[in-house]
């Protein structure tokens, strides 16, 4: 079957189109996003301003209108942690439904947490045992470990990149935002490290592959998904002093940075190197699979369920619920 997954995240909205089936993994047929920035349409009542709102449902109905044109038989829409945050979050999902017909989920970023976990479980397998995953979003950080496919502890800090760029380019700076994001996770680290020791550390997103790619531990995407790509501590902390002297435009100019995302690149790479460091982690492991990939290998868990039980595929909701899957959280 063909399926879309509609992420709705701090910096980007993404629709992934992608050929799925039960047992098999998602193989991507086509793609539309665009950098949309919704953590700034955020007001200072902490509400997703009118004209945030507006451009969140034209984007929803781009999407909505691609996914048909593509020829996706069912779309799984969620948002992520701007929107989660605002105070009008139902009266947005409300009129993106009222006025497109797709009714957006919001996940809790421990959510988040267990369906990355998820991704990537099924992508190393059992062979990679233990396993301690981490990653950067636009607005929170998520950190899970554990042995099998639900995670034993599934967390969110809210320090992702665009956040702490946001919080820090004005005023403190680089050392400023260092104390927040280690205080920050150092509150709660305690809880994911006495699950430890993990046999391997991953980490997800696109601020761990740009920061693998400047530290030469990365290929690039044009060498597929199956090429090994790490980030090494050591490389990394070379480079947030060399990242925060430089302009976003020189940053731009870096091997796998796009322009949109080089403002909040110190930002992410400070966050990187903070999590690495606390948790013990000398290096990780990029995983090409990360949330969206989790959303959609949740939904075919669940889609085995209902058949394995001879029930109607059509009774399901965009993510079921109480149904016996590793991501029932999900649900």
């Amino acid at each position: 079957m063909r399926l879309g997954v509609l992420d709705v995240g701090s910096n980007t909205v993404h629709l992934l189109v992608v050929d799925a089936r039960v047992g098999g993994p998602p193989i991507p047929a086509a793609s539309h996003k665009r950098v949309m920035r919704m953590a700034e349409h955020i007001t200072a009542e902490e509400t997703l301003s009118a004209a945030g709102t507006d451009a969140l449902v034209a984007m929803v109905q781009e999407c909505k209108e691609f996914a048909e044109t593509t020829g996706c038989s069912r779309v799984l829409p969620f948002v992520t942690s701007a929107l989660r945050e605002a105070s009008n979050t139902e009266e947005v999902l409300a009129t993106v439904k009222d006025r497109t017909g797709v009714e957006l989920r919001v996940l809790s970023g421990q959510d988040e947490a267990r369906a990355t976990f998820l991704a990537v479980r099924r992508w190393y397998g059992w062979s990679a045992g233990r396993l301690g995953v981490l990653d950067i979003g636009g607005g929170s950080l998520e950190m899970a470990g554990g042995s099998d496919e639900e995670p034993e502890v599934a967390l969110s800090v809210p320090v992702g990149a665009g956040r702490m760029y946001r919080m820090y380019k004005d005023e403190g700076g680089p050392a400023a935002c260092r104390r927040y994001v280690r205080a920050e996770i150092g509150a709660v680290v305690g809880e994911l490290l006495r699950r430890a020791p993990f046999d391997r550390w991953v980490a997800t997103s696109k601020t761990f592959r740009s920061l693998g790619r400047i530290t030469g531990g990365a290929a690039p995407s044009s060498e597929g998904p199956y090429v090994h790509r790490e980030l090494r501590l050591a490389d990394l902390s070379g480079w947030v002093d060399r990242l925060a002297a430089m302009t976003p435009a020189q940053r731009a100019e870096l091997p796998g940075v796009s322009k949109d995302r080089a403002e909040q690149l110190l930002a992410g790479a400070i966050v990187a190197e903070s999590v690495m460091e606390l948790t013990g982690a000398e290096s990780v492991e990029l995983c090409p699979w990360a949330l969206r990939e989790g959303v959609i290998l949740n939904y075919l868990d669940h889609l085995q369920y209902w058949q394995r039980n001879g029930l109607k595929a059509r009774s399901i909701k965009h993510v079921d619920t109480d149904l016996p899957t590793a991501t029932s959280a999900l649900g």
